[in-house]
């Protein structure tokens, strides 16, 4: 199984914004960040998961997948399968799609900061030109 956690973070909410993620494989530990341009700090979380996902079919295609995130709204979205919002819904397409390309895909919610994964979408966030404070 392999454990992925995943971070989205934006210089204000639009704003420059990152995605980070940090996966558990095999022992092994591999850490990336996407700087993903402006947008807010939700689209972020979701293309964290989306990158994270990308990463996955390209390494680990035939794994099981164990995400975590501490967004509630992207975790809620993704296992419920629906959502109203028509930003979010083109990035739930997407996620579905190369989700059930895995045997198994889980998603949960951890509550506390994801702080691997939160230093790398901040870490993207400084690469393309954001300075000051995240928000979640």
């Amino acid at each position: 199984m392999i454990n992925v956690y995943t971070d989205g973070a934006s210089n204000g909410n639009p704003g420059i914004s990152g995605a980070g993620v940090y996966i558990k494989a095999n022992g092994k530990i591999y850490e990336y960040s996407f700087p993903l341009g402006e947008m807010s700090n939700h689209e972020a979380e979701f293309h964290a998961v989306l990158k994270a996902l990308e990463i996955c079919l390209e390494n680990f295609p035939d794994e099981i997948l164990s995400f975590r995130s501490d967004s509630k709204l992207v975790v809620d979205t993704i296992e419920k399968d629906f959502t109203k919002n028509q930003t979010f819904l083109p990035l739930l397409e997407k996620i579905r799609d190369n989700s059930s390309s895995f045997p198994y895909f889980f998603i949960k919610w951890i509550p506390d900061k994801n702080n691997y994964a939160d230093k790398l979408a901040r870490k993207a966030i400084q690469r393309d030109g954001g300075s000051g404070s995240s928000s979640h």
